[in-house]
């Protein structure tokens, strides 16, 4: 696994864009998903966990989106656009939860964890970033 490792790199640096279009997929079929197929736990555990679930869901994306800035000759304003975006994302996914989407409610801690997911992304970038090169 460990030889494997510099080409999972090169694969994520390098495809990136597409990775992070492929994760907000991820990320709008589950939050698309009915409720009554969401596992269910006690409400005290879910609420730590889902949370968690989506901060870590739009880190990631946000991480994604962020190696791709790197090909960009206009780094900074595309980051900023980048990062507005994604927390943008993340509140219109709940918008549709509460207006469009069946079962699924929306929850602005939801938003809120979205959007730290997408600050953490942004505060680790220089170390994430390091990681890639």
């Amino acid at each position: 696994m460990q030889n494997n490792l510099p080409f999972m790199k090169k694969f994520i640096a390098r495809k990136s864009l597409l990775l992070s279009i492929i994760w907000a997929s991820v990320i709008f079929i589950l939050c698309a998903t009915p409720g009554q197929y969401i596992p269910s736990a006690s409400w005290l555990d879910m609420l730590s966990f889902d949370k968690f679930v989506h901060a870590s869901l739009f880190f990631v994306l946000s991480s994604l989106a962020f190696i791709s800035v790197e090909q960009s000759d206009e780094k900074a304003y595309v980051f900023v656009v980048i990062f507005f975006v994604c927390i943008l994302y993340g509140g219109v996914l709940e918008i549709m939860q509460a207006k469009v989407l069946i079962n699924r409610n929306a929850d602005w801690q939801d938003f809120v964890a979205n959007s730290f997911g997408c600050l953490l992304a942004a505060v680790l970038f220089k170390k994430i970033k390091s990681f890639f090169s």
